[in-house]
């Protein structure tokens, strides 16, 4: 569960500011990703874990309103996750989260339920559940011949197995995620840094690497000349969301036969338009949205950039 503060600007260490506006409301980054791509379109289950808590309830519900399959959303002893968000005037955030039932999904969990990935195109995995049930799913998705999307978010503190980044078709960091797994320091990239950074993460084992660049837009590293795809302008009130938009659309894209370039395009629409609107999972865009946005507003063509 998301519990949100909006102040004129994030505190530092030690400091107390009054805010403007506070607000609850369903996330987590596997839940704000499955209900995004329901709105999106997309037929979608999801597996993970809830507490016994009026939270999980409200956050399986939610799901439910937009179709997303929750049979595979089991409920745990203890709390459910949550998320403390603090939101500057200029959209940006900084976001403390603690897992609660989350860090009881445990592989053994992902085998048990593996007839959700029967049939599946696309399993999309990120990191905050524990790193071997990720890796499991991972395994499982192969097994099952799902195409697997990792979004490595939150950046992880020690490096990522080997095997995990070997099962991964698509790879989709942001800035930070993308340095801190290639050992490098955190900070902006130009999309030919980025390129250069996504041909290191793609030599781990990603057949692609999808860098989201924020207001820029992305570059997908292939087999070809890296690409870089800019982002619409928009005025931004908060990105929280972005991240999740963006590979929910990707994901959503990809299902339905897009190419790679096709669905990083939808995905850059949808997750421009989710920065324009407060919060995460109220922030998601419909399908109709979307397209109506892609068919009103122009972007520069794709530009190969060299790595």
């Amino acid at each position: 569960m998301d519990l949100v503060a909006i102040a004129p600007r994030i505190p530092v260490v030690g400091e107390t500011i009054i805010g403007d506006t506070y607000f609850t409301e369903p996330g987590g980054k596997g839940a704000n990703q499955a209900y995004a791509a329901g709105l999106l379109g997309g037929s979608v289950a999801m597996l993970g874990r809830i507490g016994k808590d009026d939270f999980g309830q409200e956050m399986r519900n939610n799901l439910l309103k937009v179709g997303c399959d929750v049979e595979g959303i089991r409920v745990e002893e203890g709390v459910s996750g949550v998320a403390l968000i603090f939101v500057s005037a200029t959209g940006q955030n900084s976001i403390i989260v603690v897992p609660g039932a989350n860090t009881k999904f445990a592989p053994e969990h992902i085998r048990a339920d593996s007839k959700y990935l029967a049939g599946t195109k696309i399993v999309l995995l990120q990191l905050e559940n524990p790193t071997p049930t990720v890796l499991e799913a991972a395994r499982e998705s192969r097994k099952a011949g799902a195409k697997v999307i990792l979004d490595p978010a939150p950046a992880p503190e020690s490096p990522l197995p080997d095997e995990l980044l070997r099962c991964v078709d698509v790879l989709t960091p942001n800035e930070t995620e993308g340095a801190i797994l290639a050992g490098l320091p955190p900070g902006r990239l130009e999309p030919q840094q980025a390129a250069r950074l996504g041909r290191q993460l793609q030599s781990k084992g990603p057949a692609t690497v999808v860098m989201k660049l924020g207001d820029q837009g992305c570059v997908i590293v292939d087999k070809g000349d890296p690409l870089w795809l800019s982002a619409p302008k928009v005025e931004a009130k908060d990105t929280t969301a972005a991240g999740d938009v963006f590979n929910a659309a990707l994901s959503v894209g990809l299902s339905e036969g897009l190419d790679m370039q096709a669905a990083c395009r939808f995905a850059n629409y949808a997750a421009s338009l989710s920065v324009t609107r407060l919060g995460a999972q109220v922030a998601v865009p419909t399908r109709k949205e979307v397209d109506e946005f892609a068919s009103s507003t122009a972007v520069k063509p794709p530009q190969t950039v060299s790595a």
